[in-house]
């Protein structure tokens, strides 16, 4: 997510460290690499101007506080502004209405808007809300059986269509279902185009009157840069629009538009997506986004997606096994299937500070493939093997090699390394701190920054676990 920025931020306050006095030399430089770096990201050229020159003048007003360095001066000043430009704060959805409450999805064909609706109702569903779905897309077939496949996979109730029906006669009776089925939200999919014209907008207008959405949400592809500033407008002025959803955020570099949307059409980001998965949908928070844009990592994203998978329970055991050494292949397991419940691993690992660093590395190997190639080695071991490592010998080894369809020196390269990390984890009583810190997480913000930075504190010190690095410490890679 908008990894092109991220490098060129870095870069930008590469050039001020060690100062230790801000001239006006040393701001104009980093602004330069700033600039350079929205203009790449494709940011709207008003929103790159006005953005520079607060940067700019609060930089040079004076306002230094003493405890902080230069560096950390500028990084303070364009944290703020980056959130700033961003949206301040998280908006919410408004579900303050009688059921059911309606989400009007919108956008223009290609933006990702059924994947997105599919994503939405399983976030709703998972915070206590009973959501239905129903496809009004009678141009494009296909989306009504997508959606109908996406919510059985959430089990979430798809409500019927038919592509010979009339896109406002499917949203009469959804209306009517939605109430029937006690579901008190109904996410609509409507259709799209592959430019906005009259004729998407009337319908848009039919079903707006009839529906009398709570919710008007364009879904709006990151890679479109700076034309998603003109869509959304469009879309607005015609329609009336109360937030957008960024979609597609993992597969461009530039993502321009989340800082530009906001700041031109004043419309909130209210959700993003990051990946393919159900679970790569996200809250949007301005001020996380422009922690992770400058490489300080994202802590409370990742012990939110902890929370929805780890019970306090299983990660208070977990730390007292890797605190006594007593951690098997078994727990391993275990573990490696909580972290994929919450994403990519190649994901979480990006909201850790410091991991910008490791992109290009950490893009030369696909994480989750990774994982599965341990799991077929550990579902390849027996019970005691996998309950005692220190069974394992070359004939184990060999048959192990032939079960996972591995070589015998990947078999052995990574069980070298789980002995050798159980083996160090006597000596780590930090990671130790970051299991129970997962386990006792607060449920609101202020409970739980605490521990998130003692958790943070462990996993940037040890980014290796639990897959460990190449001898040399040089990366990730395929030798465990």
């Amino acid at each position: 997510m908008l990894d092109g920025l991220q490098k060129r931020l870095a870069s930008a306050l590469k050039k001020i460290r060690g100062v230790t006095r801000l001239s006006e030399a040393d701001v104009d430089a980093v602004l330069g690499e700033v600039r350079t770096g929205f203009l790449e990201a494709d940011v709207h050229f008003r929103v790159t101007k006005d953005f520079l020159a607060r940067v700019r003048e609060r930089c040079l007003r004076g306002e230094v506080v003493s405890s902080l360095s230069p560096e950390q001066h500028i990084v303070k000043i364009l944290s703020e502004e980056l959130a700033q430009i961003l949206g301040g704060e998280s908006r919410e959805l408004d579900l303050a209405s009688a059921p059911p409450v309606v989400i009007l999805m919108v956008g223009l064909q290609g933006s990702g808007k059924t994947t997105s609706s599919a994503k939405l109702a399983r976030l709703l569903k998972s915070k206590g809300r009973r959501p239905a779905l129903v496809s009004v897309d009678v141009q494009r077939p296909a989306a009504m059986e997508q959606l109908r496949a996406l919510g059985t996979r959430e089990d979430v109730p798809v409500l019927d269509s038919s592509p010979t029906q009339k896109p406002i006669d499917i949203a009469r009776e959804a209306l009517k279902s939605a109430n029937n089925k006690n579901c008190d939200t109904l996410i609509v999919d409507t259709a799209g185009r592959l430019q906005v014209d009259a004729a998407l907008m009337q319908e848009l207008k039919e079903l707006r009157d009839l529906l009398k959405p709570k919710e008007t949400l364009l879904v709006i592809d990151a890679m479109m840069g700076q034309q998603a500033v003109e869509v959304a407008e469009g879309f607005d002025r015609e329609i009336g629009l109360s937030g957008a959803i960024l979609s597609k955020l993992d597969g461009d570099a530039r993502g321009g538009a989340a800082l530009s949307l906001v700041a031109v059409t004043g419309k909130p980001i209210k959700f993003i997506g990051t990946g393919e998965r159900p679970t790569d949908f996200e809250v949007f928070h301005p001020d996380r986004i422009a922690s992770r844009l400058l490489d300080m990592g994202d802590f409370m994203s990742l012990l939110e997606k902890a929370q929805e998978v780890i019970s306090e329970d299983d990660a208070v055991k977990a730390g007292e096994k890797l605190l006594k050494a007593d951690f098997s292949f078994e727990d391993f397991l275990d573990q490696m299937k909580m972290i994929s419940k919450m994403g990519s691993f190649g994901g979480l690992l990006k909201m850790l500070p410091g991991m910008g660093a490791l992109k290009d590395q950490l893009e030369q190997v696909d994480t989750d493939k990774e994982m599965k190639r341990v799991e077929a080695m550990i579902q390849s071991m027996t019970h005691q093997e996998r309950r005692n490592p220190d069974v394992l010998n070359g004939g184990r080894k060999a048959r192990i090699a032939k079960g996972s369809g591995m070589a015998v020196s990947e078999v052995n390269s990574f069980v070298k390394r789980f002995l050798d990390a159980r083996k160090m984890m006597r000596q780590m009583g930090k990671m130790g701190g970051l299991m129970k810190g997962l386990g006792k997480m607060g449920t609101g913000a202020n409970a739980s920054a605490p521990n998130a930075a003692s958790a943070g504190t462990a996993w940037a010190q040890n980014p290796g676990l639990p897959f460990g690095r190449r001898s040399g410490g040089k990366g990730f890679g395929r030798k465990f």
